[in-house]
């Protein structure tokens, strides 16, 4: 009797963790940057669990994943991409060796971030190794206008609901919530750089083209002289002859590059080297989508206010 107990025991439990386990699981999210896992936390609560491939202080375009993410991917309910071909030198073999097959191209569990979004430098024409990493899809670094964080919340919210379908009332609260805490802070990061649009920059490789063009800077160069080409002596020359011609006081580099060349180039022109964050998690401050923005303007503001930047007139 005892026996014939504990198998009756033992096939309920069985049934327990086959029938309840289901109702309770969150969804298996797998994103690549670190980016796009915070707004899937934004939206998707505790009823998603989100793990980042690409880390914030890694360079996306260049990433050599580890082999958990084999298991993770091959779990995965949904794969969220950034497109544009940013992940295009790691992303597809490690899909491949999953063997999950709704995570392949237009497969269910597949969503391409940037669909939707405005994407700004879309190439045209022919694209040769020539002109060093260029995306002739557009520049993949969309996600640093807040404005395409949003359209980003929205289709994640819309491909949650879709393969969680009693989660949607959940899903689209959490969406109205983020995008009213979003709304917010537009108006307090707009008011925030208002009095400095127009200023000209340095930035060390083509990452902001959408931020500079939400909160008015000017790009007028580059410390790479072509994408993910390595400076040069004679560009790092011409560099700090522009720069000193031109009076720009502020060279921007993301954590992932080399000092050394930058800081020729601020310390033989005048101007300073800041580090800003392309991604959330490259430095422990930058936790989640708002503080990449809180960090970025408020890093950004207080090197045009140290080195005496000021706009330029109406006109110039």
């Amino acid at each position: 009797m005892a026996v014939k107990h504990l198998w009756i025991l033992i096939i309920g439990l069985f049934y327990l963790i086959g029938f309840a386990a289901p109702a309770t699981a969150r969804l298996q999210v797998v994103t690549t940057t670190e980016d796009l896992a915070s707004l899937t936390h934004e939206v998707g609560g505790d009823k998603v669990e989100v793990n980042a491939i690409a880390k914030g202080y890694q360079d996306p375009h260049f990433v050599d994943p580890k082999p958990i993410y084999l298991i993770k991917l091959h779990k995965a309910d949904l794969l969220i991409a950034v497109g544009l071909d940013m992940e295009a030198g790691w992303l597809p073999s490690l899909v491949q060796q999953s063997r999950n097959s709704s995570l392949f191209g237009q497969g269910d569990g597949y969503l391409d971030a940037s669909v939707g979004c405005m994407i700004l430098e879309r190439l045209t024409g022919q694209v040769t190794r020539a002109m060093g990493d260029e995306h002739p899809l557009g520049n993949p670094h969309y996600w640093l206008d807040p404005l395409n964080g949003r359209i980003i919340a929205a289709r994640i919210a819309a491909k949650l609901s879709a393969l969680d379908p009693s989660s949607s009332d959940y899903f689209q609260s959490r969406l109205t919530d983020f995008n009213q805490r979003l709304q917010t802070a537009l108006q307090r990061w707009g008011k925030q750089m208002a009095p400095y649009r127009g200023v000209k920059i340095v930035t060390y490789h083509n990452s902001w083209p959408n931020f500079v063009q939400r909160y008015g800077s000017q790009v007028v160069g580059y410390v790479e002289p072509k994408p993910g080409i390595p400076p040069s002596p004679s560009h790092t020359l011409d560099l700090i002859q522009q720069v000193k011609a031109q009076v720009i006081k502020i060279i921007l580099v993301e954590p992932y590059f080399e000092l050394r060349i930058p800081q020729k180039v601020a310390r033989d022109s005048g101007a300073q080297v800041v580090l800003l964050m392309p991604s959330v998690g490259g430095n422990k401050q930058v936790e989640d989508y708002f503080s990449l923005f809180d960090y970025n303007l408020a890093t950004l503001e207080q090197a045009f206010r140290d080195t005496g930047v000021t706009p330029p007139a109406e006109g110039q």
